[in-house]
């Protein structure tokens, strides 16, 4: 019996990283309802999760911190996640992967599927805000069944990008972000002996400079000293050694221990909706947080105090009404967002946010009443990119057919026990190298 013909969906997440994995879970989620089926009581869909080994695969306090559930979560190679899919019958598949990966992926997929009549409802799409890379980001995931837009905005440019090209744009869907949510912010929630919050939300990669991270940890422990009222909250992505999406060379954690801290200002980790609870100003360079700050309408601020620049993603939030400096802040300004701006970015705090993935759900439904599905067909193959693509399947152990390079794992054989140990030890050392070694050595060249 086909999958999509059961009472239960089964549905399938790869990812490459923390984030992306609590993306690409909720978003599953989202296109495929999560009720219970009224005839036997149980659950109407099944989510197996799998992450893909990498220098970001996240750790088990990371996973935890997500707190996105799977019915199973393992953790695999490119050829080991495509020896599932070849005998896996899955409804619908979420490459919640970055744009190398998607492609990789989706060239292996249609590979392993050759000769099938039946398939997985193909999606992909973005984890956050899309402020660099969009047509290589794009071209990279275009040949999914459903690319996934997290705004108007973005589903504008989207299309725009595809059709500049002379690719299908059909699947470009509008959606929103998956992890929007929580109770609006109240002036008037706090009790009397509550204290009025500041979060600042750090980010990995921007800025990257030392120079420019001491600066902004500098202002945040002057503002928690000029307002000892206040709890003021450095909320980290990560501890040291681990990685999120992006590579962190000098965490916060670290420039923090030669600092003396003033006793109203912490250090925090944890699930970003749980932090934004008790947020009453959230202050960040670019993050992503800014739009699930935007939609509880919690004041929400984006600095310009190291300019306003593509190179550190600020440049997305002109127009929002949300752009400030440190000094502002000092003097108690709160932004008001404009709201034409915030409509247009996905952020529904007019009380439509469920029916965001009401599209994609339906176009999720029609594909799988379909029956059988063509074949993937992405833009770049090895007659439009040839320099290009045989590159990026080869860093996934594919040749540019899509089929498994020799020395891959075997489509018929599992990995033995020695060879899983190896592979174990030769993660550890990649993930130490990129971590430890690689940024000491691009310190020691800017001498």
């Amino acid at each position: 019996m086909p999958a999509s013909a059961k009472k239960s969906r089964r549905v399938a997440v790869l990812a490459d990283s923390d984030t992306r994995w609590k993306w690409g879970a909720l978003t599953a989620n989202r296109l495929v309802s999560a009720g219970v089926s009224p005839d036997s009581g149980e659950p109407d869909i099944r989510l197996d999760g799998y992450l893909l080994r990498g220098r970001a695969t996240p750790t088990a306090r990371q996973l935890e911190e997500v707190g996105v559930r799977a019915d199973r979560l393992s953790e695999v190679t490119a050829a080991e996640f495509l020896r599932e899919m070849a005998r896996e019958p899955y409804d619908v598949l979420v490459l919640a992967l970055v744009g190398g990966g998607v492609q990789a992926m989706l060239h292996g997929l249609a590979h392993a599927w050759q000769g099938r009549t039946e398939r997985p409802v193909v999606v992909t799409g973005y984890v956050g805000v899309v402020y660099e890379k969009l047509t290589d980001g794009l071209l990279l995931r275009h040949g999914a069944d459903l690319v996934l837009a997290n705004s108007r905005q973005d589903a504008d440019r989207f299309r725009a990008v595809y059709e500049g090209v002379g690719a299908d744009a059909s699947s470009v869907t509008e959606v929103a972000l998956p992890f929007l949510g929580g109770a609006a912010h109240s002036a008037n929630r706090k009790a009397d002996d509550d204290p009025y919050t500041v979060v600042f939300a750090a980010q990995p990669s921007v800025p990257q400079s030392r120079q420019d991270r001491v600066y902004l940890l500098d202002r945040l422990i002057g503002h928690a000293r000029r307002h000892p009222g206040r709890e003021v909250l450095l909320k980290l992505r990560s501890k040291p050694g681990e990685h999120t999406t992006h590579i962190e060379e000098l965490p916060y954690q670290k420039l923090a221990q030669r600092k003396d801290l003033p006793a109203n200002l912490r250090l925090v980790y944890g699930n970003m909706g749980e932090v934004l609870d008790r947020t009453d100003l959230l202050v960040t360079v670019s993050s992503t947080a800014a739009l699930e700050s935007l939609h509880r309408r919690i004041p929400t601020v984006v600095l310009t105090d190291l300019g306003v620049r593509e190179a550190y993603g600020n440049h997305h939030f002109v127009g929002s009404g949300c752009l400030a400096s440190w000094d502002q802040l000092d003097d108690g300004y709160e932004p008001e967002p404009d709201p034409r701006w915030v409509d247009r970015q996905g952020v529904a705090t007019g009380g439509t946010y469920e029916a965001a993935f009401d599209r994609a759900r339906h176009r999720v439904d029609e594909l799988l009443g379909a029956g059988e599905l063509p074949p993937l067909k992405p833009y770049y193959t090895p007659v439009t990119a040839p320099g290009y693509l045989p590159g990026i399947l080869a860093r996934h152990h594919l040749a540019p057919d899509g089929g498994p390079l020799p020395g891959a794992p075997t489509a018929d054989r599992a990995p033995g026990p020695v060879r899983r140990i190896f592979r174990h030890a030769a993660r550890g050392a990649y993930r130490h190298g990129v971590q430890r070694v690689a940024p000491v050595i691009r310190r020691m060249g800017e001498l």
